[in-house]
């Protein structure tokens, strides 16, 4: 049983995951840096410093702190905003690039014998298959004068 349990843990499954939540958690950190330490200051610039941690109600015996409640979704726009514009939006454009590259066709780079019509290059100067002499690329009909 230990020996099934060996294997299952040396897959390759478990150790990607393993893995991606290790780069995870240390990119959850950066962007939550991010957002707490450049852009959250940014907005309390631009909102007189506004502070919503300090904003609560008070029911009956109960204090709801709001506050933390709308400072937890700001943080979490901003990440959001972050990750898409800075992570998201990069990489499809990358893909939409690679994509193109892949799909691009090549020039082509061959050309018909006027005598055997094998598929020669075009820089050949004589057909590797029936040695014809090809010299400067002609229509067929012109080497041949006229049709066959």
């Amino acid at each position: 049983m230990l020996k099934d349990f060996r294997s299952f843990i040396m897959r390759g499954n478990v150790i990607d995951l393993a893995i991606g939540i290790v780069i995870g958690a240390a990119f959850t950190a950066v962007v939550q840096s991010f957002v707490k330490d450049m852009l959250t200051p940014l907005l309390a610039i631009g909102g007189g410093g506004l502070n919503f941690s300090e904003y609560s109600v008070k029911i009956g015996g109960a204090t709801f702190h709001y506050g933390n409640f709308i400072n937890a979704v700001i943080a979490f726009l901003l990440a959001a905003v972050v990750v898409f514009f800075l992570v998201i939006k990069p990489m499809e454009i990358y893909r939409e690039r690679r994509e193109r590259r892949s799909h691009a066709t090549p020039e082509d780079t061959s050309r018909p014998c006027p005598e055997c019509r094998m598929e020669v290059s075009k820089e050949a100067r004589r057909c590797p298959f029936c040695t014809t002499e090809i010299g400067v690329w002609r229509p067929a009909e012109e080497v041949l004068g006229g049709s066959r």
